[in-house]
């Protein structure tokens, strides 16, 4: 043990210099155990390992250099679950706790569209019927459905509508992404819906500047380009996805160009460096400013500002702020003389994250993004390094780069992609060849150059030279994705896989030597632990109106309509192609109206839709569980799970094992729903 100790210890003496890019791993991790955790901690304890991880962090100088790195890894550890646990307490505000219909006021503060392509509004200074402001919630979610254009929502309006109302729904089953959770850190209150027009109630007011010229120039683009290509480059320029029709977001998500959409390190440094581009070549143009000015330096700070101005007007999501940092980090670099690109500005650039929103470590924008940026430095560091572009013709260069960090991103955010959404785009990285130097040699440039000539009016005319690129683009993403088995589906993989693969890839990426390679250790693991995955025998929806039970022949459903959203998180966790008629065909026919029966090794399950089902139920026969739409009294030998008691576990999933069923729920004690996922 002692002598483990000490190869350790000298391991880590010889990693110094090199250690800096671990620091926000081990705050990642300790945001991560928080919340992993099955039950909320008493603030006094998030206390306690704020105060622990500083005095650690303090005493750590006193230590040697091989101890010391251990010792900070723990106290970052200990604070990045006092930061996590802070920020869920800080961002607290009321939840509608029942569901409401009735009218609904609210200033207008993001417009985007829901998933089944209707345009949705977040509201802010919420008026609820009958209800005391103290108990309002802050924020609220309306889609717009049914007869609209009475309205041409803008931010800063003040709308009127008949709205229904719900707290925001749990997870879709157990261990799943927690949408209540998601809106606890939004400070989402309820979600809706309404059929009747949305009405203007008082006109856009003073404040909220960047979001309306946001939505002004989207609007604008939009005028200049109708259609797709027009919404394509409004999303492009200004992060606005409204416009986009769900047929062609699902086309640039199946060829893999769908983070063409997110405005992120690849928009932010084709940005940032054809403006410093441009701007040196500005200035090499007068022999005063040639000679005499910093030219270097006056183009980074001018691309500083022209990437500064990009973070504000596209809304600031993790994946722009990440590259916003990095880029910052690339051009503050320049200006004082010093190297740029490396893992260091990584770093940075992912603790500033994690420190603002330590949240964001759990959605895949975060992951994938970094993800991809590590994999790139890392590669392009390790070419450069031994001079693979030199030895290249200078023409090949540019192909080399595109393919080299294609194929790198690909791969990188490959795992990612495939754990979040259970797909695979098969032709991605053929897409992408043919796309990304269109996007970085005419759309971004054009878009800068509208931009400049927006004051003039003359705008239209970049934008009209960009069209063909966009058309190109979505011509290529509607190919590719409709090409025979361009799209794979995969199972969902177990909660351990994901850390594994991060702590195998961060291994190969930034430790220095031939001990990285130990890095395959933990990645081959969580290969063999996903392709050892299993999915729940049934699942159970939080409300009773959808029941999956798993057969030879994969997921059945219950019912062919209705709960149309938890059917498809089902079958893409279990990596079913089809849709719900199909998988509801899965399921054995029954005599009995709006009753659905299923027996999975001796475990009958039976399916109550309506009130009429359940009044014509007659009673258990042997081992049975019974799930209701409804609501229905205790029936002796029968387990039911009817709303009442949903709305206390959650969605559930049962597992038939040889010693019975063992179920699991949804529910917890966290801050956002109060409960958290336990064996019953």
């Amino acid at each position: 043990m002692r002598q483990v100790a000490v190869r350790l210890e000298t391991a880590l003496t010889e990693q110094r210099g090199h250690l800096f890019p671990w620091v926000p791993v081990a705050l990642a991790t300790g945001i991560g155990l928080y919340f992993g955790l099955p039950e909320e901690p008493p603030i006094y304890a998030l206390g306690m390992c704020c105060v622990l991880g500083v005095a650690v962090l303090f005493l750590s100088r006193w230590l040697r250099v091989g101890r010391a790195p251990l010792a900070i890894a723990a106290g970052l550890i200990l604070c990045g679950i006092a930061l996590a646990g802070a920020r869920a307490h800080m961002v607290a505000a009321p939840q509608l706790g029942f569901r409401y219909y009735g009218p609904v006021e609210g200033r207008v503060v993001e417009i985007d569209r829901s998933a089944s392509d209707a345009l949705r509004l977040t509201l802010d200074r919420v008026v609820l019927r009958r209800m005391a402001p103290q108990e309002t919630p802050e924020r609220v979610r309306v889609a717009l459905h049914g007869t609209q254009g009475f309205l041409t929502p803008a931010p800063g309006q003040t709308v009127i509508l008949t709205g229904h109302l719900a707290p925001p729904g749990g997870a879709a089953e157990p261990g799943g992404f927690d949408f209540r959770r998601h809106a606890w850190f939004l400070r989402l209150g309820a979600v809706g819906y309404t059929r009747t027009p949305a009405l203007l109630l008082e006109p856009p007011e003073g404040g909220q500047h960047v979001l309306r010229a946001r939505m002004w120039l989207s609007a604008r683009v939009q005028a200049a380009l109708p259609g797709e290509s027009g919404a394509f480059a409004a999303a492009i320029m200004t992060g606005d996805r409204s416009g986009m029709g769900q047929e062609t977001l699902d086309a640039l998500r199946h060829s893999n160009l769908a983070h063409l959409l997110a405005i992120s390190g690849l928009h932010m440094g084709l940005l940032a460096g054809f403006v410093f581009g441009a701007t040196r070549l500005l200035l090499l143009a007068h022999p005063r400013s040639r000679h005499y000015w910093p030219g270097k330096k006056i183009a980074a700070a001018v691309a500083l500002a022209a990437s500064a101005g990009y973070l504000a007007l596209s809304g600031g999501n993790v994946a722009t702020e990440r590259a916003f940092i990095m880029v910052a980090v690339m051009l503050v670099a320049v200006i004082c003389d010093r190297r740029a690109l490396s893992l260091r500005a990584v770093a940075l650039a992912a603790l500033v994250v994690l420190v603002l929103r330590p949240e964001a470590l759990l959605g895949p924008g975060f992951q994938m993004s970094f993800a991809a940026t590590v994999a790139l430095v890392t590669v392009f560091g390790w070419l450069r390094d031994r001079g693979a572009e030199r030895n290249a013709p200078r023409w090949v260069r540019p192909v080399i780069s595109v393919v080299v960090s294609s194929a790198t991103a690909s791969l990188a955010t490959a795992p990612v992609a495939m754990a979040h959404f259970n797909l695979i785009a098969h032709y991605g990285l053929v897409a992408n060849l043919v796309s990304v130097p269109i996007m970085g040699m005419v759309v971004v440039p054009m878009a800068v150059v509208a931009a400049l000539l927006l004051p003039f009016g003359l705008d239209w005319l970049a934008l009209w030279l960009m069209k063909p690129a966009l058309d190109w683009i979505l011509f290529v993403a509607r190919t590719v994705s409709g090409w025979e088995g361009s799209l794979g589906h995969v199972l969902a993989p177990g909660p351990m896989v994901l850390p594994l693969l991060a702590l195998g890839g961060l291994m190969l990426c930034l430790w220095q030597g031939r001990f990285r390679l130990a890095g395959l250790v933990p990645v081959a693991l969580a290969a063999a632990l996903w392709s050892a995955s299993a999915r729940p025998d049934v699942l159970i929806a939080d409300t009773g109106a959808l029941v999956g039970a798993m057969t030879e022949n994969g997921r059945a459903l219950s019912r062919e309509r209705g709960a149309g959203f938890l059917a498809g998180i089902w079958l893409e966790n279990d990596g079913q192609a089809g849709g719900q008629e199909e998988a509801a065909a899965l399921w054995p026919p029954g005599a009995e109206e709006r009753t659905a029966r299923i027996t999975l090794a001796g475990l009958r399950v039976t399916h109550l839709q309506g009130s009429r089902a359940a009044q014509a139920f007659g009673g258990c026969d042997g081992s049975e569980l019974v799930v209701s739409s409804v609501d229905i009294p205790e029936i002796p030998g029968c387990d039911i799970y009817d709303p009442e008691r949903l709305r206390a576990t959650g969605a559930v999933a049962v597992w038939l094992t040889p010693q019975g069923p063992r179920i699991v729920t949804a529910a917890g004690h966290r801050l956002w729903h109060g409960a958290g996922s336990r064996d019953q």
